[in-house]
This record gives structure tokens, C-alpha cells and sequence, in this order.
């Protein structure tokens, strides 16, 4: 596979954000007293990959306004394309996902993809006439990726229309969430390559993970769901970093290592690079550049460091090597 390293580890660094970034863009620039411009979008994901892609095994990013940080990107290092619209329509229930219109696998194959990526957010106790609507996205997504010999990269968050996400109670239902969502789209209909999926608990609800004497529940715990997922995959999966701090997302890869878990790399997007968003708009470039040079560099490092201690090569899943046919998409034009 194109996007991980030599040895079969997704190691890829996410920035195919669109709505959030630019949310958080004009943001910081109320905060600074600056101007926005969608060319402050643009131009951000051309640094950051321009920076921190030779670090990584692939980078996700979106054409609409990504287009930049493709062009920037590490000859070497595999692009991997978002295919569904950013956000969803909030006035029509169940959060229903679409593809970008004026995009195909055929076409972002000839544009340079070496992977394919949707987000879809799904409760899997939602109503079936909102996750019949779902599973079919899923299968139609599959077989083109399949008919186009492109890896599918499948990302799923997790919801529930009635509560915060952040809160308590969103927390204590969280793991059957990810968990139900992993046995239901790692299943062989679907012909998904490789899952993203949310860590199956939330880090501030941990026991002795923050300060707070509120939580979920404790690290064994946590450990646990960590084993459950591993045991329901029967594909390669990834973890996505969910904007967590840098820390965090650490600790949580480290807790997957020693509950055995046998995951095969990340999607890390602002757990990465988050911090660097306001040096962008405040100091401009130099200081965009000075940051992903040291911190940003660090965390892609240190990211790395810790893979390699505690995930597994993608062909494992698949009882290895052997097992494997290899399709090089450079060719399929």
C-alpha cells in the first residue's frame, strides 16, 4: 500500500480539514485583528505539507482547498484524497453524507490519489430509513474503489442527536457506539480496505486522566474497549486523532499497544498541527514555518516513535505479506 511505510504502517498526517479549519481561521483573525481571506486556507496546507509530509507515509488532503498542499506535498510520501462534501445538511435529520459531485475514484486516480477517503457520521441505534441510506453509501463507495484497484479509507464518527459530545453522557455510550460502528462496516460487503476510527472511549472521561473526580470510566477499562474493537476488525484500521492535544492522542495509542490491540497506524490531523493555526494568522509564514520546523516536527516524530512500538503492519490483517495481490495505482490512469 502506497500510504503506509516500509514496514506496512499507515503513519499519515491529516489535513484535509474544510469547514473547521476555516472556522477556526476567521477565529483567530477576529482575535488578531486581521482580515480573512480563503487564501489563508489555502496557503496554510501548503506550508504544513510543504513542512511535514516527508515526515509522514501519506498525506490526506482535499482538492477544493487542498489544491496547494498537494502540489507542496513530498514526492515521496503518498496523498490519499477526501471525496465527501465537508459537514453535513443540519435541517435534514440523521446527518446524511454525499460525495463531491465533480469527483470520481477514476479522476482523483489521474489527479495524483493514491487512496481514497469518506467521512460518515453514523449512530448505529439511529432509525434504519437513516442507516439503510448509510450502509448503501458505504457499498456504492467500496465497489468503485474496488472497480478502480484505489484503496478505500472509511472514516466514522460517531453521534447521538440528543447529546453533547462532549459530555458525560455522551461518554458513557460512546465505546458501544464505536464498537457496534466496527462490526458493522469491517464486514466484507462493504469492501472497505481500511477503517478510521475514533478512539472507543473519551480521554477526559477517564479515571486519573485529568483532574476532574467525573468520569466514564477507568483506564482498565478503556483498555478493554480497546481489545473489543481489535477483536470485531477483520480489516486493517486506523485511529483518527479527533482533535485531541498531542499528549493525549499519545497516551491513547500507548494504552491500544498494551491492551494488544492490533491497530495499524493513524490519521493524525490536529493533534498534529492544531497549535500552529493562530501562529499562522498572528505571525504569518516565518512563524508558521519556524513552529512546524520544531514542535510540528517533533509531534510527527514522536508520533512515529510510538508507532512503531505499538501498531501492526497493515498486511497483517490479512495473515500477511503472502496473502497480498499488489496493485500499483501509478499505472491506472
Amino acid at each position: 500500500m502506497e500510504v503506509s511505510d516500509d514496514k506496512g504502517i499507515i503513519n499519515a498526517m491529516a489535513l484535509d480539514q474544510r469547514g473547521s479549519l476555516v472556522k477556526g481561521m476567521k477565529k483567530a483573525s477576529e482575535k488578531y485583528g486581521k482580515t480573512f481571506t480563503m487564501d489563508m486556507v489555502y496557503d496554510f496546507k501548503r506550508i504544513v505539507s510543504g513542512e511535514l509530509s516527508a515526515l509522514s507515509s501519506a498525506v490526506l488532503l482535499d482538492e477544493q482547498m487542498g489544491f496547494k498542499g498537494i502540489e507542496a506535498k513530498s514526492p515521496d510520501t503518498g496523498l490519499i484524497m477526501s471525496y465527501e462534501k465537508t459537514g453535513y445538511d443540519a435541517d435534514t435529520p440523521g446527518r446524511l453524507p454525499s460525495l463531491i459531485p465533480e469527483q470520481s475514484a477514476q479522476i482523483m486516480i489521474e489527479r495524483g490519489a493514491n487512496a481514497l477517503k469518506v467521512l460518515v457520521y453514523y449512530n448505529p441505534n439511529d432509525p434504519d430509513e437513516i442507516n439503510d441510506v448509510k450502509k448503501a453509501f458505504a457499498e456504492r463507495y467500496g465497489t468503485e474503489g474496488l472497480a478502480a484497484e484505489v484503496p478505500t479509507f472509511f472514516e466514522i464518527v460517531t453521534y447521538d442527536d440528543k447529546l453533547d459530545s462532549k459530555s458525560l453522557d455522551f461518554a458513557k455510550i460512546k465505546p458501544e457506539l464505536v464498537l457496534k460502528s466496527m462490526k458493522e462496516f469491517t464486514q466484507d460487503k462493504y469492501h472497505i480496505d481500511v477503517l478510521k476510527m475514533e478512539v472507543p472511549f473519551n480521554p477526559t472521561y477517564v479515571q486519573g486522566w485529568t483532574d476532574s473526580d467525573e468520569y466514564a470510566y477507568t483506564e482498565d477499562q478503556a483498555k478493554g474497549y480497546l481489545k473489543e474493537l481489535s477483536a470485531e476488525a477483520t480489516r486493517p484500521y486506523i485511529f483518527l486523532s479527533a482533535g485531541v492535544p498531542t499528549p493525549i492522542f499519545q497516551r491513547e495509542l500507548k494504552l491500544a499497544g498494551d491492551a494488544g490491540a492490533k491497530f495499524n497506524g493513524v490519521l493524525s490531523g490536529r493533534a498534529t498541527w492544531l497549535e500552529s493555526v493562530d501562529i499562522w494568522i498572528k505571525d504569518g509564514e516565518k512563524g508558521l514555518v519556524d513552529w512546524l520546523k520544531d514542535k510540528g516536527t517533533r509531534n510527527v516524530k514522536e508520533l512515529t516513535e510510538i508507532l512503531g512500538q505499538n501498531a501492526t503492519p497493515w498486511f497483517d490483517a490479512y495473515g500477511g505479506m503472502d496473502n497480498i495481490e499488489v496493485v500499483d495505482t501509478s499505472k491506472i490512469k
